[in-house]
């Protein structure tokens, strides 16, 4: 009788047969799902550090762009410019008696348009600006005897507000600035009328019905 620490040698059963034939599959197919898993883990490393790469890249979309200098200190300058604005359209005006247009205004400045123009929003103030001037000027011609002055201011600043209610301003500093040139305006009338009744303008008719049309 062989002792317990002996091997033995027994015949190997069908069940046991069947069932080391199964292990034995088993045993192929998690090899061969380690292999593949394995294969995939690459892959997947590949997939996540290219995915990182292109996540890093779109964060960029994300971040502001830098702001150039001219956009950036726009708030410093405006208000000068504006003033110039103002002012050189109103020599414009006192030469030719039209209004100062935007490209020659920036011309004048000696500003490029491709690279730093004029602003429309700031030459418009400064045109509203140069409309506040109007009424004083009015009235010190007229009081140094220019009596057809009235009538020429009222027909450009006629003219002027009818232009500027072609724009569609939001409410800003701009619509506040172009509300008031009726102000403007109806000073100017007023002296104008003034005149007229003291029989002192010249083709006083023609100039009143346009201040009557600018004020409809």
């Amino acid at each position: 009788m062989a002792g317990w620490g002996s091997e033995t040698h027994m015949p190997h059963s069908p069940t046991v047969e069947k069932l080391e034939k199964q292990f034995e599959e088993l045993r192929s197919q998690l090899e061969d799902s380690g292999k593949l898993r394995e294969r995939i883990r690459a892959v997947a490393m590949e997939i996540e550090s290219a995915t990182r790469l292109m996540h890093s890249s779109l964060l960029l979309i994300h971040h502001s762009r830098s702001i150039s200098g001219t956009i950036l200190y726009h708030a410093d300058w405006r208000s000068e410019t504006q003033t110039v604005v103002s002012l050189l359209s109103f020599l414009h005006w006192l030469e030719t008696g039209t209004l100062l247009v935007h490209t020659d205004a920036e011309e004048k400045l000696g500003l490029n348009p491709t690279e730093f123009g004029l602003d429309i929003e700031d030459y418009l103030i400064g045109i509203c600006f140069m409309s506040n001037e109007l009424p004083r000027y009015v009235v010190n011609q007229v009081t140094a005897g220019d009596y057809e002055c009235p009538r020429k201011v009222l027909k450009f600043l006629t003219d002027l507000h009818a232009a500027f209610r072609m724009l569609n301003l939001r409410n800003d500093f701009l619509r506040k600035k172009f509300d008031g040139m009726k102000y403007d305006l109806r000073r100017v009338e007023e002296v104008y009328y003034d005149v007229k009744i003291r029989g002192l303008a010249a083709n006083g008719e023609s100039a009143g019905k346009e201040g009557d049309q600018g004020q409809s």
